[in-house]
């Protein structure tokens, strides 16, 4: 298991940091932008949780790796313009999914393997799944998906949590738990966006 989350810890990483890069790119932002952004993306949900739980070192300075990964794709993205000239700003909606559905469980695992209850756990889960891109959306001038009427987004991170506790109840395999709860948020909420399901519509206007 612990090789697995480890994985599942780089896919994330490398999906939230696209999607800050993304973001970066859509504001014309220097090479250093584009990494401060990529790199808050990335990282930041899970450094206000191990904040909040007292978990130190945090997980990107035990891991290195992880911002040093995300440099080398900073650069890439910035310096080799056939990379970066065919992701259109639209596309920022997949890896944001990914990232969300993989951060908000492996979140709520870390809370949990700290003797934390279900619901703190599921608390901690939207926070390391959902924190990271308020503050890229936050530093880009634009409204957070977390804070907008036409987006589902931290209840899908909220009901993917218990979906996963569930499974994690029902099932023989923890692994395949974990799995079906970051599918459950990451095409739930692309869903979501693809047939504009909302928690609260519009009020029609004559």
């Amino acid at each position: 298991m612990p090789h697995t989350l480890y994985l599942l810890q780089i896919i994330g990483t490398v999906a939230f940091a696209l999607s800050g890069m993304i973001a970066a790119k859509s504001k014309d932002m220097d090479p250093v932008g584009v990494y401060t952004i990529a790199f808050i993306t990335a990282l930041g949900g899970g450094t206000l949780r191990d904040l909040i739980l007292n978990n130190h070192p945090l997980y990107w300075i035990q891991h290195q790796e992880m911002p040093i990964l995300i440099l080398v794709m900073a650069v890439a993205f910035s310096y080799i313009k056939p990379l970066s000239s065919r992701i259109r700003e639209s596309t920022i909606v997949v890896p944001d999914a990914i990232g969300l559905g993989i951060f908000t469980i492996l979140g709520a695992q870390l809370a949990l393997d700290m003797g934390n209850s279900l619901f703190i756990a599921s608390l901690l889960g939207v926070i390391t799944g959902t924190f990271g891109g308020a503050l890229r959306d936050t530093l880009c001038n634009e409204v957070p998906f977390i804070f907008r009427k036409d987006q589902v987004y931290a209840s899908v991170a909220f009901a993917g949590c218990w979906f996963y506790f569930l499974c994690d109840r029902l099932l023989p395999s923890h692994n395949a738990a974990v799995i079906l709860g970051l599918l459950f948020i990451a095409g739930f909420r692309l869903l979501a966006v693809r047939f504009d399901i909302r928690l609260q519509r519009q009020a029609s206007t004559y």
